[in-house]
């Protein structure tokens, strides 16, 4: 999955990018926190895998 489409898919369901990391940027929606890896291509397990954890909608 490319990093943008999982980037508009948090900011869809209401998340914000709060801050940047050493090599993730930090997301949260005022509660939780979830970081995302600065590749440009995310492993699909390991999307589906956040998207799942963060119970995202499409």
């Amino acid at each position: 999955m490319k990093r943008w489409d999982l980037i508009k898919l948090f900011e869809k369901n209401g998340w914000w990018f709060l801050r940047a990391g050493g090599n993730h940027d930090i997301y949260t929606n005022g509660k939780d926190i979830e970081s995302i890896s600065r590749q440009k291509e995310i492993k699909e397990p390991v999307a589906k895998a956040i998207i799942n954890r963060r119970k995202l909608k499409k």
